[in-house]
Order: C-alpha cells, then sequence, then structure tokens
C-alpha cells in the first residue's frame, strides 16, 4: 500500500510541474498587442459605428447616440432618436451603417419600443444629417412581450443588402422560439424598406411569420458576414451553454429543445443536446461566459490575426480570440482578463485596429494595438 501511494504521489508531482511550467510559459509570454483608452465617460455603450469621415458613432443603452471625433467624445448628443423604453437590458442597441451610406447617409438603430407591459425589438432607418436623425421611419417592429430581458436586437447586411436582425426569447417566452408564428428567439430577414424578401425560407407558410430566416435561438447578441460570406452568430445560453453559431436560411438551432446549459435555479431545461433536424454549435462554453459583440478580423496592423473571430464577454470579463480552420474553431485565446471589465461590443475599425467597448456607467471605448 505504501509503495503504491509514493507512485500516486509521484505522479501527482509530475502532473502539478507540468501543469506549473505550462501556466508559467503562458504568463511569459510577450503580448502581441497593448490597449489604450480612447474615451471615457460613456453610460453603458452598445455599439459601435464608423464613418467615412472617421467619426464614430457609439450607442448608450439609455438612450443616447453619441460621436467620438478626433479620438474625443463630443458633448453634443445625436437628436433624432424615436420614443425608447428603457429598463435593465432593454433601450437603446445597435447602429449599422447603409451599404451605400457614403451616398444616401442612411443608417438603422435598433432600440426597445414599448412599455414594460408591452415592449418589442423596434427597427428605424434614418438619414444622419450633421447632428440629427432625419426622415425617420419604423421599418420593423417585433413580437411582444413583458419582460426587459432578451431582445438580441444586433444586425447585419447580407451581400444582397438585406438586413438580418436578431430577436432574442424575451426570457419567460422561451418556448416561442420554436414556434414559427412568433418572432421571438429568431433571425429575421427584412428588405431595407421593412418589406418581406420573397425568397426568406418559410414564405407563404400558413401560421408562420415571413420575416423568419433561422428558428431556435435564445438571446442571439451578435452576428456578423465574415470575408467569405459565412454569417455567424453567437448566443447566451442559459447557465452554461453559450454558443457559437454558423447561420443557414431555415435551420432550427434548438433552444430550448437541445442546450449544453441548465436553468439558473440548477433545474434541467432539457435532458437533450442533440436532436433531429436541429443544428449543432460550431462551439459552446459552459460554463457561461455571456457573449456580446463580435468581429472577424480582416485588417492590416495584426496580420497574424486575419480572420479570426475576436468575441466580446460580460460575464467573462475578457475578449475571446478563436483561430478558425474552415468551419472548426482550433484555438482560443483569452484577452484583456486582466482589466476585469465587462466588455459589451468588439469591431475592426477602418483603420485595422480593434476597437472595444466596455459595459458600465463609467464605460470606456479602448483601442487595441500593436504591442511594439
Amino acid at each position: 500500500m505504501k509503495s503504491n501511494h509514493k507512485i500516486i504521489q509521484k505522479i501527482s508531482m509530475s502532473l502539478y510541474l507540468i501543469i506549473a511550467s505550462t501556466m508559467t510559459f503562458a504568463e511569459t509570454q510577450p503580448k502581441q498587442y497593448k490597449v489604450s483608452t480612447v474615451v471615457e465617460n460613456l453610460k453603458f455603450p452598445w455599439s459601435i459605428a464608423f464613418l467615412p469621415n472617421k467619426d464614430m458613432l457609439i450607442t448608450e443603452r439609455g438612450g443616447s447616440l453619441r460621436v467620438v471625433r478626433d479620438g474625443k467624445l463630443l458633448e453634443q448628443k445625436v437628436s433624432g432618436l424615436p420614443d425608447i423604453y428603457v429598463e435593465g437590458p432593454a433601450g437603446l442597441f445597435d447602429v449599422v451603417l447603409d451599404p451605400n451610406f457614403a451616398v444616401n447617409q442612411k443608417l438603422y438603430i435598433s432600440y426597445s419600443g414599448g412599455s414594460a407591459s408591452d415592449n418589442y425589438v423596434e427597427v428605424i432607418s434614418a438619414t444622419l444629417q450633421d447632428m440629427s436623425l432625419q426622415q425617420t421611419k419604423v421599418i420593423f417592429t417585433g413580437s411582444s412581450r413583458n419582460t426587459p430581458h432578451h431582445h438580441g436586437a444586433r444586425m447585419t447586411f447580407l451581400p444582397d443588402n438585406t438586413l438580418l436582425i436578431t430577436s432574442g426569447d424575451g426570457f419567460n417566452f422561451r418556448d416561442q422560439a420554436q414556434s414559427l408564428d412568433s418572432m421571438l428567439g429568431k433571425v429575421l430577414r427584412i428588405n431595407t424598406d421593412g418589406s418581406i424578401p420573397k425568397d426568406n425560407p418559410f414564405i407563404g407558410q400558413a401560421n408562420v411569420r415571413p420575416e423568419i430566416y433561422t428558428y431556435g435561438h435564445r438571446n442571439p447578441q451578435a452576428i456578423l458576414v465574415s470575408k467569405s460570406k459565412k454569417v455567424w452568430l453567437h448566443e447566451h445560453g442559459p447557465k452554461g451553454g453559450d454558443e457559437l453559431n454558423l447561420v443557414k436560411s431555415g435551420t432550427n438551432y434548438g433552444w430550448p429543445a437541445i442546450t449544453y446549459g441548465m436553468d439558473y435555479s440548477g433545474a434541467v431545461v432539457s435532458p437533450f443536446t442533440t436532436a433531429k433536424g436541429m443544428e449543432q454549435p460550431i462551439t459552446y462554453w459552459v460554463p457561461s461566459i455571456a457573449p456580446a459583440g463580435m468581429t472577424e478580423y480582416q485588417g492590416n496592423i495584426f496580420p497574424q490575426w486575419q480572420g479570426d473571430l475576436f468575441i466580446a464577454a460580460l460575464a467573462g470579463k475578457s475578449v475571446r480570440r478563436l483561430s478558425l480552420d474552415g468551419e472548426k474553431v482550433v484555438k482560443q485565446e483569452t484577452m484583456l482578463a486582466d482589466r476585469k471589465q465587462r466588455i459589451r461590443d468588439i469591431r475592426t475599425g477602418p483603420d485595422g485596429y480593434i476597437y472595444v467597448l466596455t459595459d458600465s456607467i463609467n464605460g470606456e471605448l479602448l483601442k487595441i494595438s500593436p504591442a511594439q
């Protein structure tokens, strides 16, 4: 018995030394980047958009659209926003530019409209004229709920210039993510005038919302179209089970019928992680990192990161860099964890640097640049 005990001790010590040396190696590797603060005093910033004149637009969840010019946050706010329902995580969300913005000055803004008892994701189109929104038009109104949670509300353009909008399940209405007569728990596709594309996957089916592009989502917090025209989306799981997915028209992503997470109470949401006819995530996180914004790096400043996905993490208080081999995640790196800040959005700027928003009443716009 003593002999066995000594063997176990030796094995344990060897494993400890291997792990310790690996950790030391990781910690002593020189960082390829540095982080600097561009502006401070943002109130729960949510999204970034880059204008052709080098200005940046930043949404604040409380209902303000701000401008960063020459590295400074302008005191004047952009006027002309609609009435916004602001409570907890509900408020002003995403801002994206029209593909032809340089000519038409048009942009699209998502927010929570309505009231505590009846609220929904809404999207407007507008033209930006100096510091004012003009020609404002509501082009999308989602399904109603009575909670301020899980709006989704991220947007991106497909190559055909149709607009994708993510819609969360409303937290208390998760079963509607599987229902095709509800827009909760979906990715939705519309034209920029608010009409429905004729080639949407469920067009013409009875009792089905024609806007639906994909379904079975919980709370999609980022969506983008890659250089290779893949549509990447990530979404919050419950307690564990955050997912990175590839969006394919007409596909069911399973929530809440399948999940790698459990309820916050510890109760089982579903005993299944797979099911016929339901898509599997490309990767998932247990425990949750609460993914927020996302960018695919295609700049020139960091050539070693070309094609990598960068994911902001709220609960994870970090940025995750994902290296890909086709549609497979082959490596993950955790960045900015030493700052201990909730990260809401991350974008690649037209200058090739990476910009980050921290989720705080004293939020910051950060810039990631090479270490040397």
